[in-house]
C-alpha cells in the first residue's frame, strides 16, 4: 500500500457565515467520515487546520499574517491513508462532507524515503 495525503481546500466555516447548528451537522459529518476510514484501517492522521496563516517568504525572510479572508482558499485540514492508488483514494474523497460548499480534496502521494 502506498500512502497518500488528501488536502482539503476552501473557505472557512466561520467566513461562509454558516449558523452553529449547521457547523455542528457539518462536524457530525467529518467524524463519520473519519471513522469510516477508522473502521477500514487505511486513516493514518488527520488534523483540521485553524484559519490563522502567517507566511514567511524571501530572502529577508519576511514574516506576515495573513486574514482568511484575504485568501480565496484555505487549506483547511488533511487526512493521511493508505491506499492501492489515486482511483482507491477518490474513492474514498467521494465522502469528503464539503463538496457542496465549493470545496475540494486534493489528492498527493507521500513520497517515501529510506534511510
Amino acid at each position: 500500500m502506498k500512502q497518500f495525503m488528501m488536502i482539503f481546500i476552501g473557505e472557512d466555516y466561520a467566513d461562509l457565515g454558516l449558523s452553529p447548528e449547521e457547523m455542528q451537522n457539518r462536524m457530525g459529518k467529518w467524524f463519520a467520515w473519519s471513522q469510516k476510514m477508522d473502521a477500514a484501517g487505511i486513516k493514518h492522521e488527520g488534523e483540521a487546520l485553524t484559519s490563522k496563516i502567517r507566511r514567511i517568504s524571501g530572502v529577508e525572510k519576511t514574516a506576515k499574517d495573513i486574514a482568511s479572508t484575504e485568501l480565496k482558499e484555505i487549506v483547511g485540514g488533511y487526512y493521511t491513508v493508505s491506499a492501492k492508488d489515486f482511483d482507491a483514494v477518490e474513492e474514498i474523497a467521494k465522502d469528503f462532507p464539503d463538496y457542496d460548499l465549493g470545496s475540494y480534496v486534493e489528492i498527493r502521494e507521500v513520497m517515501v524515503f529510506d534511510h
